[in-house]
């Protein structure tokens, strides 16, 4: 007679599956406010689930990746970018034996702070804020977590792992995170977060970009990286047309710069004696800033320095993008300015904060919490 196996703790299975410099969940140092630990959930699962039943994480799926205003539902949005992070991070981290928990949950918190609109909704909103200290959407990702975001009684915010909180505050320029030397290199599960989110943007923008018809697949053929992508295709498929080629040249560049981290980082790891996460966060370059283990190599490198430069001179200050942004920024400004004349408008849980933070910031966070289409919405009815 079959038996099933007796069931393995999260502690266990932590110790058996991550490498020694993974940031294993048991030295976690907690949560700001503390809670008695969970019988079955790890701290970074229960983090996990925070992130994903947060009403900032659903409206993703209404908020513009970079193509705002644009009819059709083949490009992504930010909910879609997030779960393209999510998965190619989550490769990483088992590639580089990181504890997979702590990394899904900040590939899937890393955009929560964006604002409608996407980069334009931001940069709309920093100049509004600009007396008021601006307005970035690392810091409004941080500001969620430990503030806006309502859904536990006993404390504001999220109440996550510190290191979640960390990792979202090493990303706000000019705030270091509680606890951690400014010099402190970050945890390798937030490096490779942050490597899966340049590998996604870069090759999903360009995918999105010939779909909309701004570029041709041509036109980056002629950039290095992507040439040695369709090379590939070739080498393993022969000839392809249209867009079997598109998409398995799109599938080829993510799989290059994921394989080549991950055996860039290994060769970093076993080079610098990277045997805790103590020597993570010790590693400095030689001007003593911290040292980021988690890096392609020159080659890639240099080939996603060149996308990115096309990307932004043909894609993202393209006369196209930038009318229909403009128009949309126009939109936003309006709206804001229309809420500071009616501050009772403000949804109560906003406007119950304004006397802490200012009528200005408190508008700010509660547009930002809205979508496309209910910023586009209550534009229209209000003014």
């Amino acid at each position: 007679m079959n038996t099933m196996p007796p069931p393995v703790d999260w502690q266990t299975r932590e110790s058996l599956l991550l490498a020694p410099y993974a940031m294993h969940a048991a030295d976690s140092t907690g949560r700001v406010h503390p809670e008695p630990p969970h019988p079955i959930r790890s701290p970074y699962q229960r983090d996990h689930d925070r992130i994903v039943h947060s009403s900032a994480f659903r409206r993703l799926a209404h908020k513009t990746q970079v193509f705002t205003g644009y009819l059709g539902d083949y490009h992504r949005s930010r909910l879609t970018h997030t779960l393209e992070v999510t998965g190619i991070a989550r490769t990483l981290g088992r590639g580089l034996a990181l504890n997979e928990d702590l990394v899904e949950t900040l590939a899937l918190a890393h955009d929560i702070g964006h604002p409608p609109l996407g980069h334009a909704g931001e940069d709309t909103l920093d100049e509004l804020l600009a007396h008021e200290g601006g307005f970035n959407h690392n810091a409004q990702a941080l500001r969620i977590m430990e503030l806006l975001e309502s859904r536990y009684p006993d404390f504001p915010g999220l109440n996550l792992s510190r290191e979640i909180l960390e990792a979202q505050a090493a990303r706000v320029k000019g705030r270091p995170a509680a606890g951690i030397r400014p010099t402190a290199a970050p945890l390798l599960e937030t490096q490779v977060v942050d490597a899966a989110d340049s590998i996604a943007y870069d090759t999903h923008d360009a995918d999105d970009a010939i779909e909309l018809g701004l570029v041709t697949l041509d036109e980056l053929l002629d950039l290095p990286l992507v040439a040695a992508a369709a090379e590939r295709v070739t080498d393993r498929y022969g000839p392809l047309d249209g867009i079997d080629h598109r998409r398995a040249v799109i599938h080829e560049l993510v799989d290059m710069q994921v394989a080549d981290l991950v055996a860039e980082s290994q060769a970093a790891l076993k080079r610098l004696g990277i045997d805790c996460v103590a020597t993570v966060r010790a590693q400095q370059n030689d001007l003593g800033h911290p040292r980021r283990i988690a890096m392609h190599s020159p080659q890639i490198a240099s080939g996603k320095k060149d996308l990115e430069s096309f990307l932004f001179r043909k894609v993202y200050r393209s006369e196209r993008v930038m009318g229909v942004r403009l128009a949309a920024q126009e939109k936003l400004s309006r709206l804001f300015h229309w809420y500071c004349d009616h501050p009772d408008s403000i949804a109560p849980s906003y406007r119950e904060r304004t006397p802490s933070l200012g009528l200005r910031r408190s508008v700010a966070d509660y547009i930002a919490g809205m979508t496309d289409r209910y910023l586009e919405w209550d534009h229209d009815r209000r003014l």
